[in-house]
């Protein structure tokens, strides 16, 4: 779950999503496989706290850039001795982060240094600062500190109370990670004053038992190394866990247990997210739906309720009927082509035909009508709604495609060959009346058209005796026909096909708005797949226990 959707807290998702997906790749996942790999200290710190400075003192050697041009380590820098290469490896710590072993100046890689003074088993980072200028730098800074063993903090007398470092502390401290902390650049008259200031604030954060190294204030020589005897304490420290193995191998399983407690924390938070997520998801189907649907029922009901006999339809339907031409059709092929030939000649659409093209037009304009208000209703509901919103940006989706016009049109006349082709079918199935209905296949289905829409007598006062009075014309010349159960039928196949016609259209009028949500990865269950990985974690813990 990638948490797409602009809902409340999604970015806060996205934040904890990244940063387990980092604990997991970048520290978890490789010391859980390999737990006597050698320890890894990451030194970090706020910017200017001498933390180079203090890894090469520490080396007796220039391993990490160091200078007054901030911030200076723009890549990290990996010490290790020289049997332990083969651990720090791309497939194992920090996967993502690719190996030179030259000074980067791009930033963005691990610069890898073997060094046989270190001893075998432990291993020195030195990190970019926490409170970098550098948005990059404060990034890969945070995520070198998740995947630390043992965190070394540097800090200055100057620079102890900073507010950045302490929120990695703190972090620290709530996922139980071993801490050293180094007070550097210390005035030989303020040691003690500083430290136990130090020492107090560090015990209110859960980190008394933190080791607490001085380094007093002096100058370094011409390499920029500080005096042995002022970096001895950490030194020794640091070659005390490299020849004591169990003590590596407590602050390793303190460390790791805490990161796979942080993880297993930040689950319940990411699985609500997720649920959050799906529930966005569902409502704004859920408003799309509605809303077509409802467009949908409305033609349907102005498809039956006799609002299309009025206007041009009844007009042309009562010319139609009114002047004989249907009932002759009936009568004789040779009327039939002499009203053809009439028409033609007086330039004046033959009746049948201007039926047809009223109700194309009438039927075609109630469909366009509904999907415009279907797209100014769905986009208004959207936009009520941070997520819809974001979906919908500047686009302007209050009127439908510039194109349903045309295949409202195509819609409609596709239904009406269907209805022929159903009385044609009807027709052929009857040995009476044959040769009659050959010459009447499109009258009686402009007939069974009408009963369509006059099929819940929606109409009113006079209406009732005008359109709903011609509607009756066809519905009993169908009957002369079909019989009363066939025109039942019939109508009501006529009605549900144009039905499924209608919806087909809106709904992909509708996909203007879901396909915006169709390329979004929103997994239904992705809430309650995350609480059951919990459990196993959980589990499994227990069992190595």
């Amino acid at each position: 779950m990638q948490y797409p959707l602009e809902v409340t807290g999604a970015d806060e998702a996205r934040r904890v999503r990244r940063e387990v997906l980092a604990q997991l790749d970048d520290y978890i996942l490789p010391r859980l496989d390999q737990l006597d790999a050698p320890m890894l200290a990451v030194v970090g710190g706020s910017t200017g706290a001498g933390k180079s400075t203090l890894v090469n003192s520490l080396m007796r050697r220039r391993v990490s850039d160091t200078g007054v041009l901030r911030p200076t380590t723009r890549s990290p820098v990996l010490v290790h001795h020289p049997e332990d290469a083969g651990w720090f490896d791309e497939l194992r710590v920090l996967p993502d982060l690719p190996r030179v072993e030259i000074h980067d100046q791009a930033g963005g890689a691990l610069r890898l240094v073997a060094d046989d003074g270190l001893p075998a088993g432990i291993a020195i980072l030195d990190a970019p600062d926490v409170d970098s200028v550098v948005t990059e730098n404060r990034t890969l800074a945070a995520q070198l500190l998740a995947a630390a063993d043992l965190w070394l903090f540097v800090t200055t007398a100057a620079r102890y109370s900073d507010a950045v470092p302490w929120d990695f502390l703190r972090a620290a401290a709530d996922r139980h990670a071993a801490v050293a902390v180094v007070l550097d650049r210390v005035a030989a008259d303020a040691v003690s004053e500083v430290r136990s200031h130090l020492a107090a604030m560090l015990s209110e954060q859960g980190l008394g038992d933190a080791p607490l190294f001085v380094v007093e204030e002096t100058t370094p020589d011409d390499d920029g190394l500080l005096p042995e005897a002022a970096v001895a304490g950490v030194r020794g420290w640091l070659d005390g866990l490299a020849a004591d193995e169990a003590a590596r191998t407590e602050i390793v399983r303190r460390t790791l247990d805490g990161a796979v407690d942080g993880v297993l924390r930040q689950i319940d938070e990411l699985a609500a997210a997720a649920d959050q997520q799906v529930e966005a998801l569902t409502g704004l189907q859920a408003d799309i739906a509605h809303v077509y649907e409802a467009a949908c029922r409305r033609v349907d009901e102005a498809a039956a309720d006799g609002s299309m006999l009025r206007g041009e339809v009844l007009a042309r339907w009562q010319d139609f009927v009114g002047t004989g031409d249907f009932l002759r059709s009936l009568e004789a092929r040779v009327g039939r082509v002499r009203d053809k030939v009439t028409a033609f000649l007086r330039g004046r659409p033959q009746p049948a035909a201007a039926v047809e093209e009223a109700i194309e037009n009438g039927l075609a304009a109630v469909v366009v009508e509904e999907a415009n208000r279907a797209a100014e209703q769905a986009d208004s509901r959207w936009r009520e709604t941070s997520t819809g919103r974001a979906l919908l940006g500047e686009d302007d989706l209050t009127r439908a495609a510039p194109e349903v016009s045309q295949r409202a049109a195509e819609m409609v006349r596709a239904w009406q060959d269907a209805v022929l082709e159903l009385v044609r079918t009807e027709g052929a199935n009857r040995r009476f009346n044959a040769r009659l209905l050959s010459f009447g296949v499109n009258g009686l289905g402009l007939a069974l058209m009408i009963v369509v829409f006059a099929s819940t007598a929606g109409l009113t006062g006079a209406e009732v005796g005008v359109a709903g009075g011609t509607a009756v014309v066809g519905q009993r010349l169908l009957e002369a026909f079909f019989g009363d159960d066939a025109v039942r039928r019939l109508a009501a196949r006529a009605r549900a096909d144009l039905s499924t016609r209608v919806s087909a259209l809106l709904e992909t009028e509708s996909t203007r708005f879901t396909d915006r949500l169709g390329g979004l990865q929103v997994e239904a269950a992705a809430g309650d797949g995350l609480r059951a990985l919990k459990i196993d974690a959980e589990q499994a813990r227990e069992r190595a226990t």
